[in-house]
Protein backbone atom coordinates (compact mmCIF):
# COMPACT_ATOMS: atom_id res chain seq x y z
CA UNK A 1 0.00 0.00 0.00
CA UNK A 2 1.46 3.54 -0.83
CA UNK A 3 1.82 6.42 1.62
CA UNK A 4 0.53 10.06 0.26
CA UNK A 5 -2.86 10.95 2.34
CA UNK A 6 -5.85 10.52 1.65
CA UNK A 7 -8.90 11.33 3.13
CA UNK A 8 -10.52 13.98 5.34
CA UNK A 9 -8.64 15.52 7.86
CA UNK A 10 -9.23 14.59 11.54
CA UNK A 11 -8.25 15.68 15.19
CA UNK A 12 -5.59 13.11 15.71
CA UNK A 13 -4.12 13.05 19.11
CA UNK A 14 -1.50 14.51 21.44
CA UNK A 15 0.93 14.37 18.90
CA UNK A 16 -0.86 14.69 15.52
CA UNK A 17 -2.96 16.05 13.04
CA UNK A 18 -4.00 13.16 10.77
CA UNK A 19 -6.00 12.06 7.83
CA UNK A 20 -9.10 9.71 8.51
CA UNK A 21 -7.86 6.32 6.94
CA UNK A 22 -10.09 5.33 3.42
CA UNK A 23 -13.07 3.27 4.39
CA UNK A 24 -12.38 -0.55 3.58
CA UNK A 25 -14.98 -3.83 3.06
CA UNK A 26 -13.94 -6.47 5.75
CA UNK A 27 -12.65 -8.73 3.08
CA UNK A 28 -9.92 -5.63 2.26
CA UNK A 29 -9.31 -5.57 5.58
CA UNK A 30 -8.08 -8.80 5.83
CA UNK A 31 -6.19 -8.92 2.30
CA UNK A 32 -4.51 -5.78 4.19
CA UNK A 33 -3.81 -6.68 7.20
CA UNK A 34 -2.08 -9.94 5.63
CA UNK A 35 0.09 -7.35 3.17
CA UNK A 36 0.95 -5.37 6.70
CA UNK A 37 1.85 -8.57 8.66
CA UNK A 38 4.40 -9.82 5.64
CA UNK A 39 5.54 -5.85 5.13
CA UNK A 40 6.66 -5.81 8.76
CA UNK A 41 8.55 -8.96 8.89
CA UNK A 42 10.59 -7.82 6.08
CA UNK A 43 11.41 -4.74 7.73
CA UNK A 44 12.22 -6.84 10.59
CA UNK A 45 14.26 -8.96 9.15
CA UNK A 46 15.76 -6.83 6.22
CA UNK A 47 19.82 -7.45 6.21
CA UNK A 48 21.85 -4.31 5.41
CA UNK A 49 24.98 -4.92 2.75
CA UNK A 50 28.07 -5.91 4.04
CA UNK A 51 29.57 -2.79 5.68
CA UNK A 52 31.64 -0.59 3.33
CA UNK A 53 33.43 2.24 4.65
CA UNK A 54 32.34 5.67 3.20
CA UNK A 55 33.37 9.04 2.69
CA UNK A 56 30.65 10.36 4.75
CA UNK A 57 28.01 9.27 7.25
CA UNK A 58 25.14 11.39 7.51
CA UNK A 59 24.52 13.84 3.43
CA UNK A 60 21.40 15.27 2.33
CA UNK A 61 20.78 16.21 -0.99
CA UNK A 62 18.10 19.40 -1.66
CA UNK A 63 17.09 20.81 -5.14
CA UNK A 64 16.94 24.48 -5.00
CA UNK A 65 16.27 27.49 -7.13
CA UNK A 66 16.98 30.67 -6.10
CA UNK A 67 17.50 30.25 -2.75
CA UNK A 68 20.22 32.25 -2.25
CA UNK A 69 19.24 34.27 0.88
CA UNK A 70 19.03 31.09 3.24
CA UNK A 71 21.64 29.02 1.97
CA UNK A 72 24.25 29.46 4.26
CA UNK A 73 22.24 29.67 7.75
CA UNK A 74 20.57 26.12 6.22
CA UNK A 75 24.03 24.71 5.53
CA UNK A 76 26.02 25.94 8.98
CA UNK A 77 22.69 24.63 10.96
CA UNK A 78 22.66 21.32 9.33
CA UNK A 79 26.54 21.02 10.01
CA UNK A 80 25.75 22.18 14.08
CA UNK A 81 23.47 18.77 14.14
CA UNK A 82 25.55 16.64 12.26
CA UNK A 83 25.70 16.39 8.64
CA UNK A 84 28.74 15.40 6.82
CA UNK A 85 28.09 16.47 3.24
CA UNK A 86 25.44 18.04 1.00
CA UNK A 87 24.69 16.83 -2.69
CA UNK A 88 22.94 20.45 -4.13
CA UNK A 89 21.71 20.63 -7.91
CA UNK A 90 20.79 23.70 -8.63
CA UNK A 91 17.45 24.43 -10.90
CA UNK A 92 18.28 27.25 -13.05
CA UNK A 93 19.37 29.56 -10.28
CA UNK A 94 20.04 33.24 -10.84
CA UNK A 95 20.35 34.91 -8.15
CA UNK A 96 24.34 34.82 -7.39
CA UNK A 97 23.88 31.75 -5.32
CA UNK A 98 27.44 31.05 -5.94
CA UNK A 99 28.89 33.39 -4.18
CA UNK A 100 27.16 31.66 -0.70
CA UNK A 101 28.18 28.49 -1.33
CA UNK A 102 31.44 29.11 -2.50
CA UNK A 103 33.57 28.40 0.79
CA UNK A 104 31.68 25.06 1.24
CA UNK A 105 32.75 23.88 -1.91
CA UNK A 106 36.45 25.03 -2.17
CA UNK A 107 36.17 22.89 1.71
CA UNK A 108 34.62 19.91 0.12
CA UNK A 109 31.06 20.26 2.03
CA UNK A 110 29.42 20.49 -0.87
CA UNK A 111 28.84 18.73 -4.07
CA UNK A 112 27.22 20.91 -6.88
CA UNK A 113 25.36 19.40 -9.53
CA UNK A 114 23.59 21.67 -12.15
CA UNK A 115 20.10 20.34 -12.82
CA UNK A 116 18.50 22.38 -16.12
CA UNK A 117 15.46 20.15 -16.43
CA UNK A 118 12.11 21.84 -14.91
CA UNK A 119 9.91 20.37 -12.36
CA UNK A 120 12.12 16.75 -12.14
CA UNK A 121 12.88 17.25 -8.42
CA UNK A 122 12.26 13.27 -7.66
CA UNK A 123 14.14 12.58 -10.92
CA UNK A 124 17.35 14.36 -9.61
CA UNK A 125 16.79 12.69 -6.61
CA UNK A 126 17.02 9.31 -8.08
CA UNK A 127 20.22 10.59 -9.81
CA UNK A 128 21.56 11.41 -6.17
CA UNK A 129 21.23 7.84 -5.08
CA UNK A 130 22.72 6.25 -8.72
CA UNK A 131 26.07 8.53 -8.46
CA UNK A 132 26.20 9.10 -4.34
CA UNK A 133 25.03 5.77 -3.35
CA UNK A 134 28.46 4.53 -2.24
CA UNK A 135 29.86 7.69 -1.06
CA UNK A 136 27.39 8.45 2.19
CA UNK A 137 25.70 6.10 4.42
CA UNK A 138 22.63 8.08 5.00
CA UNK A 139 21.59 10.50 2.62
CA UNK A 140 18.38 12.65 3.32
CA UNK A 141 15.97 14.53 0.89
CA UNK A 142 15.02 17.60 2.50
CA UNK A 143 14.22 21.51 1.11
CA UNK A 144 16.22 24.46 2.11
CA UNK A 145 12.64 25.30 4.05
CA UNK A 146 12.82 22.34 6.27
CA UNK A 147 15.36 22.28 8.83
CA UNK A 148 15.85 18.95 11.39
CA UNK A 149 15.53 19.48 14.72
CA UNK A 150 16.76 17.14 17.35
CA UNK A 151 14.09 17.24 20.27
CA UNK A 152 14.67 14.46 22.56
CA UNK A 153 17.09 13.10 20.66
CA UNK A 154 21.19 14.27 21.02
CA UNK A 155 21.86 14.98 17.49
CA UNK A 156 21.11 13.56 13.93
CA UNK A 157 24.24 11.23 14.35
CA UNK A 158 22.39 9.53 17.19
CA UNK A 159 19.00 8.99 15.72
CA UNK A 160 20.11 7.56 12.43
CA UNK A 161 22.42 5.34 13.92
CA UNK A 162 19.79 3.57 16.02
CA UNK A 163 18.39 3.01 12.13
CA UNK A 164 21.21 1.33 10.92
CA UNK A 165 18.97 -2.18 9.94
CA UNK A 166 16.30 -0.27 8.63
CA UNK A 167 16.35 0.89 4.99
CA UNK A 168 14.69 4.09 5.10
CA UNK A 169 13.57 6.42 7.82
CA UNK A 170 11.02 9.55 7.87
CA UNK A 171 11.29 12.10 10.25
CA UNK A 172 7.53 13.87 10.72
CA UNK A 173 6.81 18.04 9.69
CA UNK A 174 6.00 20.68 12.06
CA UNK A 175 4.46 23.30 10.27
CA UNK A 176 5.85 27.52 11.53
CA UNK A 177 3.44 29.99 10.55
CA UNK A 178 3.56 33.75 10.09
CA UNK A 179 4.23 35.26 13.28
CA UNK A 180 2.06 38.17 12.29
CA UNK A 181 4.86 39.43 9.62
CA UNK A 182 3.59 41.22 6.07
CA UNK A 183 7.86 41.66 5.48
CA UNK A 184 10.77 40.98 7.04
CA UNK A 185 14.32 41.72 7.25
CA UNK A 186 15.78 38.70 5.59
CA UNK A 187 19.25 39.38 6.85
CA UNK A 188 17.83 37.67 10.64
CA UNK A 189 18.23 34.14 10.74
CA UNK A 190 14.81 31.94 9.71
CA UNK A 191 15.20 30.23 12.81
CA UNK A 192 14.96 32.52 15.18
CA UNK A 193 12.33 35.04 13.18
CA UNK A 194 9.22 32.46 13.36
CA UNK A 195 8.71 30.57 16.36
CA UNK A 196 4.60 30.16 15.90
CA UNK A 197 3.70 26.78 14.98
CA UNK A 198 1.39 23.61 14.53
CA UNK A 199 0.20 22.84 17.88
CA UNK A 200 1.14 18.96 16.29
CA UNK A 201 3.19 17.17 13.92
CA UNK A 202 1.68 16.81 10.41
CA UNK A 203 1.64 12.75 9.32
CA UNK A 204 3.81 14.15 6.31
CA UNK A 205 7.77 14.66 6.67
CA UNK A 206 10.94 13.82 4.52
CA UNK A 207 12.96 10.39 4.23
CA UNK A 208 16.49 8.91 4.96
CA UNK A 209 17.86 6.70 2.76
CA UNK A 210 20.01 4.09 4.34
CA UNK A 211 22.46 2.97 1.47
CA UNK A 212 23.49 -0.30 3.16
CA UNK A 213 20.19 -1.17 1.12
CA UNK A 214 18.75 -1.05 -2.46
CA UNK A 215 16.31 2.10 -3.37
CA UNK A 216 13.60 0.70 -6.01
CA UNK A 217 13.71 2.03 -9.22
CA UNK A 218 11.14 2.40 -11.70
CA UNK A 219 7.67 2.09 -9.20
CA UNK A 220 4.61 4.40 -8.91
CA UNK A 221 5.47 3.96 -5.06
CA UNK A 222 8.46 6.32 -4.82
CA UNK A 223 6.49 8.81 -7.51
CA UNK A 224 7.07 11.30 -4.43
CA UNK A 225 10.24 9.07 -2.70
CA UNK A 226 11.33 12.46 -0.61
CA UNK A 227 7.68 11.55 1.23
CA UNK A 228 7.74 7.87 1.58
CA UNK A 229 11.34 6.65 0.26
CA UNK A 230 10.18 2.72 -0.57
CA UNK A 231 12.97 0.28 -0.84
CA UNK A 232 14.02 -3.52 -1.67
CA UNK A 233 14.70 -6.02 1.60
CA UNK A 234 15.19 -9.86 0.74
CA UNK A 235 13.79 -9.14 -3.08
CA UNK A 236 10.52 -7.57 -1.83
CA UNK A 237 9.34 -3.52 -1.96
CA UNK A 238 9.15 -2.16 1.33
CA UNK A 239 8.47 1.02 2.76
CA UNK A 240 9.99 3.18 5.34
CA UNK A 241 9.91 3.57 8.85
CA UNK A 242 8.98 6.66 11.10
CA UNK A 243 11.04 8.35 13.44
CA UNK A 244 9.20 6.31 16.74
CA UNK A 245 10.20 2.90 14.48
CA UNK A 246 7.17 2.33 13.36
CA UNK A 247 6.25 0.49 9.67
CA UNK A 248 4.69 2.72 7.50
CA UNK A 249 2.51 0.45 5.55
CA UNK A 250 -0.66 3.03 5.88
CA UNK A 251 0.25 6.76 6.75
CA UNK A 252 -2.76 6.57 9.10
CA UNK A 253 -1.54 3.21 11.19
CA UNK A 254 0.45 4.48 13.81
CA UNK A 255 -0.88 7.41 15.79
CA UNK A 256 -2.77 6.46 18.91
CA UNK A 257 -1.14 7.20 21.44
CA UNK A 258 1.60 10.39 23.00
CA UNK A 259 4.84 9.40 22.28
CA UNK A 260 7.97 11.06 22.98
CA UNK A 261 9.28 12.89 19.94
CA UNK A 262 12.94 12.08 19.27
CA UNK A 263 13.32 14.60 16.21
CA UNK A 264 10.97 17.12 13.71
CA UNK A 265 10.88 18.91 10.56
CA UNK A 266 10.69 22.32 11.16
CA UNK A 267 9.04 22.89 7.84
CA UNK A 268 9.31 27.30 7.38
CA UNK A 269 7.00 27.19 4.33
CA UNK A 270 5.37 30.49 5.03
CA UNK A 271 7.77 33.00 6.30
CA UNK A 272 6.36 36.17 5.82
CA UNK A 273 3.79 36.88 3.76
CA UNK A 274 5.72 38.55 1.20
CA UNK A 275 8.07 36.04 1.27
CA UNK A 276 5.43 33.56 -0.03
CA UNK A 277 4.23 35.56 -2.41
CA UNK A 278 7.82 35.75 -4.01
CA UNK A 279 7.92 32.03 -4.00
CA UNK A 280 5.75 31.76 -7.53
CA UNK A 281 7.92 34.00 -9.00
CA UNK A 282 10.72 31.84 -8.52
CA UNK A 283 8.84 28.22 -9.92
CA UNK A 284 9.19 25.25 -8.24
CA UNK A 285 11.10 22.18 -8.90
CA UNK A 286 8.51 19.80 -8.06
CA UNK A 287 5.54 21.79 -9.40
CA UNK A 288 4.61 22.72 -12.53
CA UNK A 289 2.00 25.06 -11.36
CA UNK A 290 1.71 27.98 -8.74
CA UNK A 291 1.35 26.55 -4.96
CA UNK A 292 1.81 29.65 -3.39
CA UNK A 293 -1.25 31.59 -3.27
CA UNK A 294 -2.95 33.50 -0.82
CA UNK A 295 -5.56 30.57 -0.25
CA UNK A 296 -2.94 28.29 0.83
CA UNK A 297 -0.92 30.92 2.96
CA UNK A 298 -4.01 32.11 5.25
CA UNK A 299 -4.94 27.99 5.71
CA UNK A 300 -1.80 26.74 6.89
CA UNK A 301 -1.07 30.19 9.11
CA UNK A 302 -4.37 29.80 10.81
CA UNK A 303 -2.93 25.98 11.83
CA UNK A 304 -0.18 27.44 14.01
CA UNK A 305 -0.62 28.63 16.98
CA UNK A 306 1.47 27.49 19.87
CA UNK A 307 5.01 28.64 20.41
CA UNK A 308 8.05 26.14 19.82
CA UNK A 309 11.49 27.08 20.64
CA UNK A 310 13.31 23.50 20.43
CA UNK A 311 15.68 24.77 17.68
CA UNK A 312 16.44 27.68 20.03
CA UNK A 313 19.20 25.63 21.87
CA UNK A 314 21.10 25.58 18.63
CA UNK A 315 20.57 29.21 18.10
CA UNK A 316 23.52 31.16 20.05
CA UNK A 317 26.05 28.84 18.42
CA UNK A 318 24.70 28.99 14.98
CA UNK A 319 24.86 32.97 14.98
CA UNK A 320 28.80 32.51 15.95
CA UNK A 321 29.33 29.99 13.20
CA UNK A 322 27.75 32.60 10.76
CA UNK A 323 30.06 35.17 11.72
CA UNK A 324 33.46 33.40 11.78
CA UNK A 325 31.83 32.49 8.30
CA UNK A 326 31.36 35.71 7.34
CA UNK A 327 34.87 36.64 8.79
CA UNK A 328 36.57 34.13 6.26
CA UNK A 329 34.92 35.46 3.56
Amino acid sequence: MNCPLRGKTVKGNNNFTYFRPIKMGLRERFASFRKDIRTSWLIRHAKPKQDEKRKYHVSLCIMFKDEALYLREWLEYHLMVGVDHFYMYDNNSSDGYESVIKRYLDEGLVTLIPWPKEHSQVEGYEDCIRRFQSESDWIGFIDVDEFLVPVAEESLVTFLDRFSNRPSVLVYWRFFGSGGMINRDTKRLVTEDFVVASEKLYTKGKCFFNSNFDYLFGSEKNKSMFHCLWTVSNGKPVPPVDAFGHTLYRSWYLKRKTMTIPIQINHYTLKSYMEHKEKDKKGDVYYDRPTHDDRLFFLRDMRCTVADYHIFKYVTELKLRLEAREKKD
